[in-house]
């Protein structure tokens, strides 16, 4: 008979420990300890005996990384340390300056750290007896907001530091380019850049859902209380480390010579560049040239004081330390005209205002279309057809126009959307922060939810590119997706300019070819809500094999089915359903049903190919002869039993890198990720070259 009695305390204790040491080696290390579902396993059985034993449920827990629905408030915090803003300079000769008149000021040597300057979200983490009591966001720099619950669902962010001080911590929250540019594609409103979608993430009201976005911190300022001293500011960010925070990797330390800052920061035993005062142009202008490069976004340098005693000396401003300067990148900008305010129609229905503007060039590239947005974003820059404007490219990628410079001198008001719709003249209705034409027969529309269909991402049908589709259309043959399959091409085309027999008989193939497509593609082709090719795997490898099994969940309008299957939430859950009920989308199934295409997920009876990628992560970057879109190359390392990830982690094990590899590139040579490029690959797949095709067709792209 067993008699040993269960200790819940110390089982919870040693899950906790186990679990923290994973979260450090993975988030803040780089290098994982254990697989994914090891992990997600340990965590499961923590939240199990939390749950029966919730008085065992401790403050840093790591179960408060995957946060609570229940709604949080945001009340005000006054700050216990000095939360100010940094004087700026935007030469590095105003560097010089400032680092020579710091030194006169105290009549010694000096040493100053450099790092760079992120583009996040200031947040200063309170611990009490080493346990993180508050998180608060920067405010008005004397009160801020307590974000604590939300704050702890970052994985890089300590819940408990193995001293029992009381400590401030100051660190910039952020979000990697990669991940933005993902995340982006799924809001209902794209931010213009990285820091406006972590600043809006820390403030939702509930921590689970500030827990599906990957948030990073790098901490750059510590405050003790009590009787912990130091003497220079790199032996602090050296225990901060120590502590487990993550530190910009990025810092350089100046002095009198490289000799005397390589045994400063051996001293303090923190890594970083050992450089001299001679060093620091080439240092900005080196950072100003690769800063498009990294990995996440950061808007220039700051320099500090690292004698700690010299910083009491110098003090503060109403404004700013005295000890401390903010170099400053120039934002690529431009002025130039709006021409006109254009209105697009999308596959949705949805009207996007599009201001046409006098070509000028920005960041190295001319930008003549810009993005408003919607009605909001127009009258908040109270815009009017020929004012003249300043525009950027927000994180050197998204052109915006900031500001309007002049109105324009023929009297034109602010811009507003029409009531009706410009290709169909249906009245536009109001949803949310955007407007929509009703009318799903919309010519616009038609015409957008064609080219998505046939597209490579979707139903992949060669040589049925953009202008067969207008031509169909202006015959007025082609009225919805499901014609392309009952259409008589031979009849249709043959007396139209520029398609001879040939032309015809490719597309009667690539018609006929894309009925093989698999129930995965068909479902993303049909451009339902945000079921993209991400969704579309999600909803297969939960069970939900067939169109049959889905339309039942639409009947039963069953969003907990939806919504229980990660990664899928409330909105995702009712933009589907709503999809499916829609008369004119049941009508489109039930054709293309008839015509033969895929409405279930066929089954592989055994693997054809040797699955030689398996317990593989990899990435793809760049682009490439043989995979266009990179999604066949994606297909396959899927069939040979490797994952996919869109970013490049401590976890990617291979980054198959093509021509014009960017910061993926860059993040994977740092963490030692194996590089392979197209050639090698294609050896990797035993020599099998997936068909190019013979016309390429860019359609729209829903939620991936």
């Amino acid at each position: 008979m067993n008699t040993h009695k269960r200790d819940p305390r110390l089982e919870i204790e040693t899950l906790s420990d186990s679990l923290r040491t994973y979260q450090r080696a993975y988030y803040v290390d780089a290098r994982p300890l254990v697989s994914d579902l090891e992990y997600d396993r340990l965590l499961d059985q923590l939240q199990t005996l939390e749950e029966e034993y919730p008085h065992l449920r401790f403050p840093d827990s790591p179960s408060q990384r995957v946060g609570s629905d229940l709604n949080s408030e945001f009340p005000d915090f006054v700050h216990t340390i000095p939360v100010l803003s940094l004087d700026k300079a935007y030469k590095s000769e105003e560097v010089s300056s400032w680092m020579a008149k710091t030194e006169a000021k105290v009549a010694q040597e000096l040493s100053f750290v450099v790092e760079e300057k992120m583009d996040g979200v200031s947040i200063v983490l309170y611990y009490e007896k080493g346990l993180l009591v508050r998180a608060v966001t920067r405010g008005n720099g004397l009160v801020g907001n307590d974000v604590t619950a939300n704050l702890k669902t970052i994985a890089s962010i300590p819940l408990r530091i193995p001293e029992q001080e009381h400590v401030a911590v100051r660190g910039e929250v952020f979000l990697p380019k990669e991940e933005f540019l993902t995340l982006n594609k799924r809001m209902e409103t794209p931010y213009a850049n990285p820091r406006n979608l972590a600043a809006g993430t820390i403030r939702r009201i509930k921590s689970s859902e500030v827990a599906k976005v990957p948030l990073r911190i790098y901490v750059y300022e510590g405050f003790w209380q009590g009787e912990h001293t130091f003497s220079d500011h790199i032996s602090i960010l050296a225990t901060l480390a120590s502590y487990g925070f993550s530190l910009n990797p990025n810092i350089a330390l100046f002095s009198k010579s490289r000799e005397d800052s390589q045994k400063r920061l051996e001293k303090a035993s923190l890594g970083g560049k050992a450089l001299c005062y001679a060093d620091l142009d080439a240092y900005v202008e080196e950072h100003t040239a690769r800063r498009s490069a990294l990995p996440y976004e950061i808007d220039g340098l700051v320099m500090k004081v690292n004698e700690l005693s010299v910083r009491e000396i110098l003090g503060y401003t109403e404004h700013h330390p005295r000890w401390a300067l903010a170099y400053k990148f120039e934002s690529p900008q431009a002025q130039t005209v709006v021409e006109n305010i254009e209105v697009q129609v999308g596959r949705t229905g949805r009207i996007t205002p599009v201001a046409r503007v006098a070509p000028v060039l920005v960041g190295g590239s001319t930008i003549s279309n810009i993005t408003l947005h919607n009605q909001d974003y127009i009258d908040m820059l109270e815009l009017s057809i020929g004012d003249s404007v300043e525009i950027s490219k927000r994180g050197d990628v998204i052109p915006a126009v900031e500001r309007v410079i002049e109105k324009n001198e023929e009297g034109n008001k602010v811009w507003t959307l029409p009531k009706t719709c410009p290709s169909c003249s249906t009245a536009l209705v109001v949803r949310g922060a955007h407007t929509f034409c009703p009318n799903p027969t919309c010519p616009d529309q038609v015409s957008s939810r064609l080219k998505f269909f046939v597209g490579k991402a979707q139903m992949d049908i060669d040589s049925f590119g953009p202008e067969t589709i207008t031509t169909l259309i202006d015959l007025g043959l082609l009225k919805d997706v499901s014609d392309i399959y009952t259409l008589d091409y031979e009849r249709a085309l043959s007396d139209a300019p520029g398609f001879g027999e040939k032309k015809i008989s490719a597309i009667k193939a690539g018609v006929e070819k894309s009925k093989s497509q698999s129930f995965r593609r068909v479902l993303v082709s049909l451009g339902i809500g945000e079921i993209g090719k991400k969704a579309a795997d999600l909803l297969v490898e939960s069970g939900i094999i067939s169109m049959d099994a889905l339309l039942e969940i639409a009947d039963r309008d069953d969003e907990e089915t939806l919504t229980a299957i990660k990664q899928i939430g409330p909105k995702s859950a009712r933009l589907l359903i709503d999809g499916l009920k829609d008369p004119s989308m049941r009508v489109r199934i039930e054709r293309l049903r008839k015509a033969g295409l895929n409405f279930e997920e066929k089954k592989i009876d055994a693997p054809s190919l040797v699955q030689s990628f398996a317990n593989q992560t990899w990435c793809v970057t760049g682009s490439f002869e043989h995979f266009n879109p990179r999604s066949l190359a994606l297909e396959e390392i899927g069939r040979r039993g490797g994952r996919t990830t869109s970013s490049v982690t401590g976890k990617t094990t291979h980054l198959l890198a093509g021509s014009g590899s960017g910061s993926k590139l860059v993040q994977a040579n740092k963490l030692g990720v194996k590089v392979v490029d197209e050639e090698a690959f294609l050896s990797l797949l035993e020599g099998e070259k997936p068909k190019k095709k013979s016309e390429d067709v860019q359609g729209e792209f829903s939620f991936q």
